[in-house]
C-alpha cells in the first residue's frame, strides 16, 4: 500500500508539474493579456477572456456532482475531461499561428472559445480529480502531497516562463503566440498521462443519486444551510478572489511605465512562479490551514500596496513574486480544508458546493475592467487592498 501511495505522489506532481508548463502562458497576470490586447482587445474583453480561463466551469459542477456521487469510480470519466482540455488548447494555438496575422477578429473568437471549453471541461475535472485526490491520501499525507505538487508546479511555470521569453524573442506576435499554445498542448500530454496511470481505489461508501436534478440541488442547499464551517469558508474563500480585480491590469500598467521586451515579460512570470514554488516550502510545514489563509492574504495585500508605492521594474518583479506566494498558499489551504471537513459519502457536493460557489470570484476581472475604465489603476488597486482586509479579517473566524 505504501508502495502505491508513494507511485501515486509521483504521478500527481508529474501531473502538475506539466499541466503548469502548459498554462502558464495563458496566466491571467501577462501572456493573456498582452495577447488580447495585440489583437484589439478592450479592458473589459481582457477581463472577460480571465474570467473565462475558469469561470466556465462554474456552469457545470453541480451537474456534475449530482452524477458523481454515485460513481465508485472517476478515473473513466475524467479520461474524457484530459481529452477535451487538451483539444481546446491546441486549437487556440492552431487557429492563432495560421489566421491570426490577417484575422484578429477571428482569432480573438478562437481564444475565448478555446478558453471557455478549456474551462467547462475543468467544471466536470475538478469534482473528479479532487474525488480521486481524496481516495489516493490521507488527510496527512494531502497537505504534503499539494505542496509537493504545488513546488513542481512552480518550477514547471519558472520553466514555462523561460519559454515563453525565448519563443517570443524568436517569433514574431501573432505567430509566438500561436507556437506556445501548441507547443504547450503537446507538453500538456505528459502530465495527462502521468495521472491518468494513477491506481484509483474503489469507493465503498456512495450514494444513490436523487431522482432528478433539481432534488438534488434542494439536498445541496440544505447542505450549506446546516453546515456553519462550510459557509463560512466558502465566504472567505470568495473574498480571496478578490486580487483578481487588479491582476490582469497590472501587466498593462507596467507597458505604460516601463519598456517590457519578451526577456522582462518572461523574467515575470519566472517571478510569479517562482514565489509561488519557493512558498510552497513554507506553506507544506505549517499546521493549520486558517494560519496559510491569512498569510495569503497578507501577501495579496502587500503586493498590490507596492503598486501604489513604486513603478520601478525592480518593484514589479517583486509584486509578481508575492502574488505568486499567496496564490499558492491559498489554493493548498481552502483544497485541503475542504476535502477534511467534507463527509466521505457527500464529498463531491461539498466539492462542488465550494468551487460552484466560490467561482463567481473568477468573474471579478471583468469588475476590475469597469474600475479600470472609469477610476484607472490608483483607484482599482486601493479598491482591490480594501477587499483583501476584509477578506484577512473575516479569515480570523476560521477553524
Amino acid at each position: 500500500m505504501k508502495k502505491q501511495t508513494l507511485s501515486a505522489k509521483k504521478k500527481y506532481a508529474i501531473h502538475g508539474f506539466f499541466i503548469s508548463v502548459a498554462t502558464t502562458i495563458a496566466e491571467p497576470a501577462t501572456i493573456l493579456p498582452l495577447m488580447v490586447s495585440f489583437f484589439g482587445g478592450s479592458h473589459l474583453l481582457i477581463g472577460f477572456f480571465t474570467s473565462l480561463i475558469k469561470g466556465g466551469s462554474i456552469l457545470v459542477q453541480l451537474f456534475a456532482a449530482f452524477y458523481a456521487q454515485s460513481y465508485p469510480r472517476m478515473m473513466p470519466y475524467l479520461y474524457r475531461v484530459f481529452a477535451a482540455r487538451f483539444f481546446a488548447w491546441f486549437f487556440i494555438g492552431f487557429v492563432i499561428f495560421f489566421f491570426g496575422e490577417k484575422h484578429p477578429n477571428v482569432a480573438l473568437a478562437s481564444i475565448g472559445l478555446g478558453l471557455f471549453i478549456f474551462s467547462f471541461a475543468a467544471g466536470f475535472g475538478t469534482v473528479y480529480f479532487n474525488e480521486i485526490i481524496a481516495k489516493v491520501f490521507t488527510h496527512k499525507e494531502r497537505a504534503k502531497a499539494i505542496a509537493n505538487r504545488q513546488f513542481f508546479m512552480g518550477l514547471g511555470s519558472i520553466i514555462s516562463g523561460g519559454i515563453a521569453g525565448w519563443v517570443m524573442s524568436v517569433y514574431d506576435a501573432p505567430n509566438s503566440y500561436g507556437v506556445l499554445y501548441m507547443l504547450s498542448a503537446v507538453l500538456m500530454l505528459i502530465g495527462i498521462y502521468a495521472f491518468a496511470t494513477v491506481n484509483e481505489p474503489v469507493k465503498e461508501q456512495v450514494t444513490q443519486k436523487e431522482a432528478k436534478f433539481r432534488h438534488f440541488l434542494k439536498n445541496s442547499l440544505k447542505i450549506l444551510k446546516s453546515d456553519e464551517n462550510l459557509r463560512r469558508q466558502i465566504i472567505v474563500y470568495l473574498i480571496s478572489y478578490t486580487y483578481l480585480l487588479s491582476l490582469p491590469f497590472i501587466i498593462l500598467d507596467a507597458k505604460e511605465q516601463i519598456e517590457l521586451s519578451g526577456f522582462i515579460i518572461g523574467g515575470l512570470i519566472t517571478a510569479q512562479m517562482l514565489g509561488g514554488m519557493i512558498s510552497n516550502i513554507l506553506w507544506g510545514y505549517l499546521s493549520q490551514n486558517s494560519h496559510i489563509i491569512r498569510g495569503g492574504f497578507l501577501l495579496h495585500i502587500g503586493a498590490i500596496l507596492l503598486l501604489l508605492i513604486s513603478k520601478k521594474v525592480e518593484i514589479y518583479f517583486v509584486v509578481f513574486f508575492l502574488i505568486g506566494g499567496a496564490m499558492d498558499g491559498l489554493r493548498l489551504a481552502f483544497s485541503n480544508m475542504i476535502l477534511i471537513i467534507a463527509p466521505e459519502h457527500k464529498r463531491p457536493v461539498y466539492i462542488a458546493l465550494q468551487s460552484n460557489l466560490t467561482s463567481i470570484g473568477l468573474f471579478f476581472p471583468i469588475i476590475g475592467a469597469l474600475i479600470v475604465e472609469n477610476f484607472g489603476y490608483t483607484f482599482l488597486y486601493s479598491f482591490t487592498i480594501i477587499t483583501l482586509i476584509i477578506g484577512f479579517i473575516s479569515s480570523l473566524k476560521l477553524k
